[in-house]
């Protein structure tokens, strides 16, 4: 694997990760940090990485290009900011003009935190989804299944803007059902200026005792409805260290994905999207 195409970073002495809540995230209460996933990416063969929000706050995403600028490794970043403010363009110019700021990728909001499942239909939202085409990123989208249906309406709507939907649209794994996420994501799939991420996938199974043929049949779903070229592997590292090692989550990656698809989806949909 060429690219990582989603990961996190924290460090608890900057600010709290208010999610990590309850017991079964008490392994990831510490701090991770690029120099941890360093070694473990390049045992990988990764070479570059894509660093993603993880708190809707707006000093994370300055934090976040000055890393990518002083590490070789990160080499694009997804981040936050508040897309219902008015002058949301002028903020993402200020963010591009940062140092770092020509790592700036992407943006993305906890949608899956919204009690509303239209969130994204709403106007406010809708003219910020707009600025962020306008910039010339992405938008990436954390949802759960019930909230696909709004995410398809939303990329009909803004046609000029790449959708990367992160994790599969977290599909319930652990259940062993497809259905109703199946047909709401290849809906999704149905539209050009959509993308995949295969990532997630192990903390939404079982964490102690998945296996390939849990994750197969989600994985083979997206892979089919989006093809390879809209589709693009991520570790969700330090989240899948809660069921796996980093090598283990990229090594059951690989072992999905027939071979003929593997550098599209190791490389080059990631570097083709984010511009890395």
């Amino acid at each position: 694997m060429t690219v990582d195409a989603h990961h996190h970073v924290w460090d608890l002495s900057v600010r709290d990760q208010d999610w990590l809540t309850g017991p079964e995230l008490q392994p990831l209460r510490r701090n991770f940090t690029v120099a941890d996933l360093e070694p473990e990416a390049r045992a990988a063969g990764v070479t570059r990485t894509v660093l993603v929000q993880t708190v809707t706050v707006p000093e994370e995403t300055p934090e976040f290009l000055v890393l990518a600028d002083t590490h070789d490794l990160v080499a694009g970043v997804v981040g936050w900011t508040d897309l219902t403010r008015p002058d949301v363009a002028d903020e993402l110019a200020r963010l591009r003009e940062l140092p770092g700021g020509r790592h700036l990728k992407g943006v993305r909001h906890q949608v899956q935190g919204e009690p509303d499942p239209r969130w994204l239909l709403r106007p406010d939202v809708h003219r910020g989804l707009a600025a962020v085409a306008d910039a010339g990123l992405v938008y990436d989208l954390v949802v759960l299944p019930h909230q696909l249906p709004a995410a398809a309406e939303a990329a009909r709507s803004h046609p000029r803007l790449t959708f990367v939907l992160d994790h599969l649209g977290k599909p319930p794994i652990a259940a062993g059902t497809t259905q109703p996420w199946a047909t709401a994501v290849r809906a999704l799939a149905a539209l050009p200026n959509t993308v995949c991420k295969l990532s997630g996938m192990v903390t939404e199974a079982d964490p102690a005792s998945w296996t390939l043929d849990d994750l197969r049949p989600y994985a083979e779903t997206v892979l089919d409805a989006f093809g390879p070229d809209r589709l693009m592997a991520g570790s969700d590292w330090p989240v899948c260290t809660l069921a796996g090692s980093y090598a283990e989550v990229l090594d059951a990656a690989r072992r999905l994905i027939p071979s003929a698809a593997h550098t599209a989806v190791f490389e080059t949909t990631a570097t083709h999207v984010y511009g890395l």
